[in-house]
């Protein structure tokens, strides 16, 4: 089911609680606190490295500014509505950066002589994280994200690690295929959730464990923010992660916070707008035939689309393809005009960049990621048509 095919918010269904809210509702007014006269439906951030702490520090829900602070609270309560509607087990812990959450997992909740499973094509600083485990003494076994390869290294292991989509090759695995699979042998199972965001694809709710993601990207989508979560139904890890943020110091800023939960409220329209967008570019690129390995999972043909249309409600703003070379692809992005030369994804202006530039990714010269925008969808499929005439000159 794609976004569009959701029904109006008319009628009725506005009169239920949170968790039977539509996304559109929910995004909105997620983490609020209640209504009071005179007060901002979203009160400013708190500034505070110390609180007013009378007697005993144990059950004080402020103490110390590395601990706790109200608009991390409210953000978090904000995003444990969108990743796990109407359950009230479910916990956020937001962290300075997406990478000081996906850190927070793997090295708090994995232990020496243990193995971790991780995607051999996923993000490429999980490379580097691969390192400092194994130096630690965990065992690491990796494979692709595309054909269930993840299922024949899980025995043994204690921890399963998907990203879907990948980035930036945009394979998709099956969720809760593989959590079954992980939990019959006694593993967790974590999710990069980070190009699908909770409104385009809830891991918690088809099996996994924990879900990660970067809110640097698509959740905040303005390219001001840097932050990461951590969502997950499991008390344990929800403590394990709160204190690894507190003993490393990966904490949010009061700022960014409040930033990124302003920003929730359009989540909804912008990740629709953003999808709708990514699909016309994609078909515009498929029909190009200077163009290779057109990847968006929402295009029919897609080698993910069977897989990503069963689990996911809305299909992402990433798309990938091949230019013929590494020339090529720069004549390409100098060219553009509505699109900028810049890394990073899910942003209201539409950015691209070729990948190779950075390392890491086993990606050919040529190979372009995209991050489509919110400008109109005609306006940007003939900036990239009349790049790519310009490029061929």
């Amino acid at each position: 089911m794609t976004a569009s095919d959701d029904p109006p918010l008319t009628g009725p269904r506005l009169d239920h609680g949170p968790a039977n809210d539509a996304d559109g509702t929910r995004v909105v007014r997620a983490g609020l606190p209640a209504e009071e006269p005179y007060e901002p439906p979203l009160p400013g951030p708190v500034f505070a490295a110390h609180y007013h702490l009378p007697g005993e520090v144990e059950g004080a829900p402020y103490a110390y500014g590395r601990d706790a602070n109200p608009t991390w609270s409210r953000l978090e309560r904000a995003l444990a509505e969108l990743e796990a509607p109407g359950d009230p087990d479910a916990e956020v812990i937001a962290f300075s950066s997406g990478m000081g959450a996906i850190s927070a997992v793997l090295l708090s909740q994995v232990r020496p002589g243990q193995t971790v499973v991780l995607p051999s094509d996923g993000y490429n600083l999980l490379a580097a994280l691969r390192e400092r485990l194994e130096g630690f003494g965990v065992r690491v076994r990796t494979a692709p994200t595309s054909g269930g390869a993840q299922r024949a290294e899980l025995d043994g292991a204690s921890l399963l690690w998907l990203e879907t989509p990948s980035n930036p090759g945009l394979d998709v695995c099956d969720i809760r295929e593989l959590a079954d699979a992980a939990h019959e042998r006694g593993a967790l199972v974590a999710v990069d959730n980070t190009l699908a965001t909770p409104l385009g694809q809830r891991p918690l709710l088809l099996g996994a464990d924990i879900s990660v993601a970067s809110g640097t990207k698509a959740l905040t989508g303005h390219g001001d923010v840097l932050l990461g979560y951590v969502a997950t139904r499991n008390a344990q890890v929800a403590a394990a992660a709160r204190a690894w943020r507190k003993t490393v110091g990966a904490i949010p800023g009061p700022m960014e916070a409040w930033l990124a939960h302003r920003s929730l409220a359009t989540l909804d329209v912008r990740t629709q707008r953003q999808a709708g967008n990514a699909l016309a570019v994609a078909e515009a690129l498929a029909a190009r035939p200077e163009v290779r390995d057109v990847r968006h999972p929402g295009l029919p043909d897609d080698p993910a689309h069977p897989l990503a249309a069963r689990q996911m409600s809305r299909y992402g703003c990433v798309v990938s393809f091949t230019l013929p070379d590494q020339a090529y692809a720069n004549r390409f992005l100098a060219r553009l005009r509505l699109v900028s030369d810049a890394t990073s994804f899910g942003g209201v202006r539409s950015t691209a960049e070729r990948r190779g530039r950075w390392g890491g990714d086993a990606v050919p010269d040529g190979f372009v990621r995209m991050s489509v925008g919110v400008e109109d969808s005609a306006d940007l499929v003939t900036d990239i048509r009349r790049a790519l005439d310009e490029a061929a000159g």
